[in-house]
């Protein structure tokens, strides 16, 4: 995945010892009411690197940002879109804000089969530092699950920071719920035991 964590953990999982020949969704393009989601390609890499270049983005996380070249590999690996060995499918959007072209953030997708007849998907959104406040992580968010939903996914979960607010109210919106499970020391949320349709909260991020 992208340089998540900001918002929800993302397990890249190369080392999984479970290959899968069934093929992963591919990421298509979203709209939003403010916002086009573009599947991610190595060329966002040029807008990427100004817009995730505040190190403040890596409070949650720690590390620091990335250069344009270590972008450009990492997208280059992320744009497969799946592991290695195919256990995990990997779906990347750029947020690109439609009133004047400005990449604002990302949200993001891992895809994994805890059983052949489940899916489940690790969720994560990145907004950048300027933009920040302004619902658009929110934004992305549901219109990604709600796609999610839609082409069949059956569980949805992200890894949260408890300090981090603006992240937990993006996932209440979802339909997540938190659980005690704790990994990294981020909380794990899910909608596994919530109805459908039944989202409450709001995200500033």
């Amino acid at each position: 995945m992208l340089l998540s964590g900001f918002a929800g953990r993302v397990v890249l999982g190369y080392g999984s010892s479970m290959t899968r020949s069934t093929p992963w969704i591919s990421a298509l393009p979203l709209t939003t009411p403010r916002l086009h989601l573009e599947p991610l390609r190595v060329e966002h890499a040029t807008e990427a690197v100004e817009t995730f270049g505040d190190a403040r983005l890596h409070t949650w996380i720690g590390g620091a940002p990335k250069t344009l070249t270590e972008l450009e590999v990492q997208y280059g690996r992320q744009v497969e879109g799946r592991s290695p060995d195919g256990a995990q499918g990997w779906l990347n959007w750029m947020s690109r804000r439609t009133s004047d072209g400005r990449l604002v953030g990302t949200v993001q997708a891992t895809l994994e089969r805890p059983t052949d007849d489940h899916i489940e998907a690790s969720l994560a959104w990145v907004v950048g530092v300027e933009y920040q406040g302004r619902g658009y992580g929110r934004e992305g968010a549901l219109t990604m699950a709600r796609w999610l939903r839609e082409q069949g996914v059956d569980e949805l979960t992200a890894y949260i920071h408890p300090g981090h607010e603006a992240s937990i109210g993006i996932a209440r919106a979802l339909g997540l719920s938190a659980t005690s499970v704790l990994v990294d020391g981020e909380v794990r949320w899910t909608d596994a035991n919530t109805p459908p349709g039944t989202p409450s909260g709001t995200g500033a991020a």
